[in-house]
């Protein structure tokens, strides 16, 4: 055995890095190896963490912990209550260097820049050489996305989905073309529900994961030591270990992505699941691989359990999307969380971490996240997203919110789909244009509007949607640039039709909104919660 203490490697895990194949404990030799990980409160308050998300990363840690020790396997853990705790990854690291004496260090590369650059600097500190392995989780390298993006002028995820799906030989047939003759069956993945809703679709709800001992004692230290964040744990049902996961994966396959890919971007009230997965947190935490999710749907659809288009419409999620926007966050890093090509500056409303808000799309939303730390992407993308891209608010701002308040947000998956996708902050980066829109869609895709005061029809008077409004000055002050983009065009021409009074009551009622914190009424005037 090496070192003073012994201790020839310590494998530094961190809390979404919680995978027993990883490629940090490749060698792992127990005699003279040591297993580093340590739960702190910079990491629930470098944002304003809500209390679902800092739950779930701290049970799947203790629950890991322990997993590695009943494979006898040493490891160094400090508890977020431990004595001593400097409440920072690099106090941790070094009190366990000062301790152990380890001769280096090892880990697999992070998920967030800042953490990385972190821990370099920490070890750095710590006169202990590290050495940063590849993340094999994805089903693509850093350096395969960036020898994708050689020479290409734009990356779209489309291409790059294509590629992918070939190399790894996911619904395509033995020349190589895709299942059923086309790459996307997107046209197909834009279902709305009727009147009478999903209960009529033969929705079943999801098997929930009852917390074990482990976690409710990280619920209770969670409600105790971070009471001031947002959020609620009473419902808290995440899947926190690799079986847990597993049982999700294979309940969402049987039950609920049969109807996937039709109902994938509907929405309803007080429905947080619908036909989701509910294992993206699992995922990006590494409990479940993305390679046993994406044959786990294909073989489901070879076995003519599910339709095609539901098939891959959920595969091109996990290998498609999932893959490029990792590959868009590491090749653009660290200039890309900077961007805000629209210049947007408003402050992100209160009512975000309240959900007490008079629009009945975005109550159901924020509050479905603030009790579950989840909605799904059409919820994220024009719903919460939409409204801060239509009333303009600082794209860093609204990236900070996603950050902090869903269970699967890390920031390599979190800042592309916020900042890019849903913003436009990179200015077409990620998406070839602005995702703008009125009330009428969210009309078209849930029955929100049913349960609220306001008229997506309407841009101007009392009772007009502030998304239909907000959507028309977005267009009038954003004219210039979007003029530019081809797929805005039409858009933009619909701006002719505007007569100046309108255009005038627009800006004015849209300035007023503004004026109000992002809130249709000002404080103390006329809400229906």
């Amino acid at each position: 055995m090496s070192g003073s203490k012994g201790v020839r490697s310590l494998v530094l895990v961190l809390g979404d890095q919680l995978d027993a194949e990883s490629s940090a404990l490749d060698g792992f030799d127990p005699k003279c190896d040591v297993i580093w990980m340590a739960e702190v409160a910079a990491e629930s308050e470098h944002v304003w963490t809500s209390k679902p998300r800092i739950a779930v990363f701290l049970a799947a840690m203790r629950h890991f912990r322990d997993a590695q020790k009943k494979l006898k396997r040493p490891v160094s853990y400090t508890e977020l209550d431990a004595p001593g705790n400097t409440q920072t990854l690099a106090g941790e690291l070094a009190r366990a260097v000062a301790e152990l004496s380890p001769e280096r260090l090892i880990m697999t590369e992070a998920g967030e820049w800042r953490v990385q650059e972190a821990m370099v600097v920490a070890a750095k500190a710590s006169k202990r050489p590290l050495e940063v392995r590849a993340d094999r989780h994805f089903f693509q390298t850093r350096a395969d996305f960036a020898a994708h993006a050689e020479g290409r002028k734009m990356l779209r995820m489309e291409f790059f989905y294509r590629e992918v799906r070939r190399k790894h030989r996911v619904l395509v047939d033995e020349k190589g073309e895709p299942e059923g003759g086309e790459w996307n069956y997107d046209h197909d993945n834009r279902g709305s529900f009727k009147k009478d809703g999903p209960k009529a679709e033969r929705l079943r709800a999801p098997v929930l994961t009852k917390p074990d001992a482990t976690t409710r004692a990280v619920l209770a230290l969670v409600e105790k030591r971070f009471a001031n964040h947002p959020g609620e744990l009473k419902e808290f049902a995440w899947p926190v270990t690799p079986e847990e996961a597993r049982a999700t994966l294979r309940d969402f396959i049987e039950h609920r992505l049969p109807h996937f890919g039709q109902f994938q971007d509907a929405m309803w009230t007080e429905e947080p699941w619908l036909f989701h997965s509910r294992i993206s947190a699992a995922m990006n935490l590494k409990l479940l691989n993305p390679r046993e999710v994406v044959a786990a749907a294909e073989q489901a659809y070879r076995d003519g359990r599910v339709p095609l288009a539901s098939a891959e419409g959920f595969i091109r999620q996990v290998l498609g999307w999932r893959e490029y926007v990792r590959g868009i966050y590491w090749h653009h890093m660290p200039r890309y969380a900077e961007l805000n090509a629209l210049g947007a500056k408003e402050r992100l409303p209160e009512f975000y971490w309240t959900g007490k808000c008079e629009m009945n799309c975005l109550r159901q939303s924020i509050g479905q996240t603030l009790a579950h730390g989840y909605a799904h992407h059409i919820q994220r993308l024009m719903v919460t997203g939409l409204y801060g891209l239509l009333l303009g608010v600082e794209p860093q701002k609204v990236h900070e919110w996603y950050l902090a308040v869903y269970v699967d947000a890390v920031e390599w998956v979190e800042l592309p789909n916020t900042l890019g996708m849903s913003q436009y902050g990179d200015g077409g980066i990620m998406a070839s244009k602005p995702y703008a829109a009125t009330g009428k869609y969210i009309d078209r895709m849930s029955n929100y509007c049913a349960g609220c005061r306001f008229d997506p029809e309407k841009s101007v008077g009392e009772d007009a949607c502030p998304f239909t409004t907000l959507y028309w000055d977005f267009l009038l002050r954003h004219e210039a640039l979007l003029a530019k983009n081809q797929r805005m065009a039409l858009q933009v021409k619909n701006i002719a039709r505007l007569k100046p009074m309108d255009r005038t009551a627009i800006q004015t009622r849209a300035q007023e909104i503004r004026g109000n914190g992002g809130a249709p009424a000002a404080a103390g005037g006329l809400l229906a919660f």
